[in-house]
């Protein structure tokens, strides 16, 4: 983790930050909570409720935000998760979506509206293929899930019929 980056995702959340950086770092490796900022007396928060809060998942720094209601998540901002084993996928995926909700192609909203994008670190190179016939039916097999199949993304492009 850069030291001091120059940009740091700020998410904005409706009073339950707290919440959802607990959960955030739970389920990354390698997380931690910098700093929390509470509200004064001055508000617009009940004195002592979290501002802000700093914290790391897997080295890249983040700040969740108790903005109130004005905001929402949308599906156009989202973060990936590249994992190297349908393991570690299958656990990102039941973590995160626990209380939210699955989308095609790996995509999940966590119980908070936030977007993540759950995929093998080797789809691109699949999907890219520079055998147009593999490529295409990579791209059909990921079409057709929500919670992406390793075995079958690479059994599609090797042509496995089965």
């Amino acid at each position: 983790m850069a030291a001091n980056p120059s940009i740091i995702p700020f998410l904005w959340f409706d009073g339950n930050a707290e919440e959802a950086v607990d959960l955030y770092t739970s389920v990354f490796r390698d997380s931690e909570v910098l700093t929390v900022t509470r509200y004064g007396d001055a508000g617009p928060g009940p004195p002592g409720s979290v501002l802000t809060i700093e914290f790391v998942l897997r080295g890249q720094r983040f700040v969740a935000l108790n903005g109130g209601p004005q905001y929402r998540f949308t599906e156009a901002v989202s973060f990936q998760i590249l994992c190297d084993t349908q393991e570690e996928m299958d656990g990102y995926w039941a973590r995160l979506s626990d209380g939210g909700s699955e989308a095609p192609c790996g995509w999940l909203k966590d119980r908070f509206g936030l977007s993540w994008q759950v995929v093998p670190r080797a789809l691109p190179k699949l999907l890219q293929d520079p055998d147009p016939e593999r490529a295409r039916r990579v791209t059909e097999a990921l079409l057709t899930m929500e919670k992406i199949d390793l075995e079958a993304l690479e059994s599609a492009h090797r042509g496995d019929v089965g």
